[in-house]
């Protein structure tokens, strides 16, 4: 059988992974996720499937964030009816992510419709709360580290990839008529001294290899995160400031808790209120006593006085009201809330009304795409646009680095030394120009690599009759 592969997103871009997968007579996909950022990568998820969707016959996602899976809820109501596999913790944070995103492509539609800003009459949701639900029959959780069959020929297995909980790097091996042939695909990989997470898994033999390259250009800082989390902390409760974190629900805000509770504990910052504001991060922190073999925290877990995630400090707020009320909060705290990007969600609000003021300081603490508000806000903008107001940005804008659930480009080497044979080919995928040059240029001069960097809709022959 001919194999090949076609990129319809994650290729010159961070977000949108979707890599489509050709057997001949079998065709799956790895990852099904949603463009973000820059307004002509978000236009392409209103774009129809550029392939017949009663082809598709499968769905292996690496982990549950929407640049990965956000997608789905579009696939299933074009008409895909195939099994989407993933690992166990994937399941139920796809549940919870992708339920949160149609609440919010609702109310984003609704807001907009009312305060007549979108350029359409009559704006609509990308896909709603219902969409979103009908993917779930659809989800086949599996553990990691043992092997299934998809097909006549195709297996698959997971491996850990740290980054977020339930996080994999996919194994494909195809079974064919002569040869046996192997595709990893690295997901997105995590830090290797993750306090919360297991590192990547090394894997020793592959043919083909997708390796993500968010931070292909760059090296994490040397000194603890934690140590400059507590200093722009300090500084702006020195200014009787407000701390606001935009953060990633899912694997950002529970590191971020087990940081805080750290520091408090140690007298490092102050003990002062802690509101974990996302309806959404909260229940993905419940899943971390769900799945205690997935994370290295269970020891905490289990002890009600170093609880990171229970503690008198620690406000966990549900109600659109209680987190409207946050807008009137004074003084030293903290206010965690998604979306980390500050592309939608609760973080708009507070930011809204807390950023015109200089006491307040924000902290960005993971990586920010092109075109979002988070990278304008990094990039030093006077001025952003929230629900059709251009706010003025007067608090202090800070950036922690070395908190990002991505490996830097010393840990993606790291990872890809593990191969005991060169791949015949290495896509470099899920990274923006730069980054991904970067690391082909890497790759291809310390290991010899032949490295492609595909381009969106760009299709390449992996194996001829195998």
């Amino acid at each position: 059988m001919d194999v090949t592969v076609k990129f319809l997103g994650g290729a010159g871009a961070v977000t949108g992974s979707k890599y489509l997968i050709d057997l001949g007579e079998f065709e799956f996909l790895v990852d099904c996720g949603l463009f973000q950022g820059r307004k002509e990568l978000r236009e392409r998820n209103w774009d129809k499937f550029p392939m017949p969707v009663d082809k598709l016959e499968a769905v292996i996602l690496t982990h549950a964030h929407m640049d990965h899976i956000g997608y789905l809820p579009r696939l299933v109501k074009q008409g895909f009816t195939g099994p989407i596999y993933c690992t166990e913790a994937s399941a139920e944070l796809a549940k919870i992510l992708l339920l949160d995103s149609g609440k919010l492509q609702e109310e984003e539609a609704e807001f907009a419709r009312k305060k007549g800003y979108s350029r359409h009459e009559d704006p609509q949701p990308l896909y709603t709360m219902e969409d979103a639900e009908s993917v779930f029959p659809q989800l086949v959780p599996m553990p990691f580290d043992k092997t299934f069959s998809i097909h006549n020929g195709v297996e698959v297995t997971f491996f850990h990839a740290g980054h977020i909980l339930g996080a994999s790097i996919v194994k494909v091996t195809l079974r064919g008529e002569t040869q046996t042939k192997k595709l990893v695909f690295s997901g997105d990989l995590g830090r290797y001294h993750d306090p919360v997470l297991f590192p990547p898994t090394r894997i020793p033999k592959a043919d083909i290899v997708w390796i993500e390259s968010t931070y292909g250009d760059r090296s994490a800082p040397d000194t603890k995160p934690e140590i400059e989390l507590a200093r722009v902390i300090n500084e702006t409760f020195d200014r009787d400031g407000l701390v606001i974190i935009p953060s990633f629900a899912v694997g950002r805000t529970q590191l971020m808790l087990y940081l805080l509770y750290h520091l408090m504990e140690k007298g490092k910052i102050p003990k002062v209120p802690i509101f974990l504001d996302s309806p959404m991060a909260i229940d993905t922190t419940k899943l971390y006593l769900d799945f205690h073999a997935d994370h290295r925290l269970s020891a905490m877990l289990e002890e009600d006085t170093a609880h990171a995630f229970k503690h008198p400090q620690l406000h966990y707020i549900q109600k659109r009201e209680q987190s409207m009320e946050l807008n009137d909060f004074r003084g030293r705290g903290i206010i965690i809330s998604a979306s980390g990007m500050a592309t939608g969600g609760r973080v708009l609000h507070h930011l809204f009304h807390h950023i015109p003021h200089a006491k307040n300081g924000v902290v960005i603490v993971g990586y920010q795409a092109e075109g979002t508000r988070g990278r304008r806000l990094l990039e030093g903008e006077t001025t952003i646009r929230i629900y059709g107001n251009d706010v003025p940005v007067n608090a202090q804008i800070y950036h922690i680095e070395g908190l990002s659930a991505h490996s830097d480009q010393g840990e993606l080497m790291d990872w890809a030394e593990g191969f005991s044979e060169k791949p015949k080919m290495t896509f470099i995928v899920h990274g923006e120009e730069k980054s991904a040059l970067a690391l082909a240029q890497k790759l291809n001069e310390e290991l010899g690599w032949n490295t492609i960097i595909p381009q969106y809709l760009e299709s390449f022959v992996l194996f001829e009759g195998i």
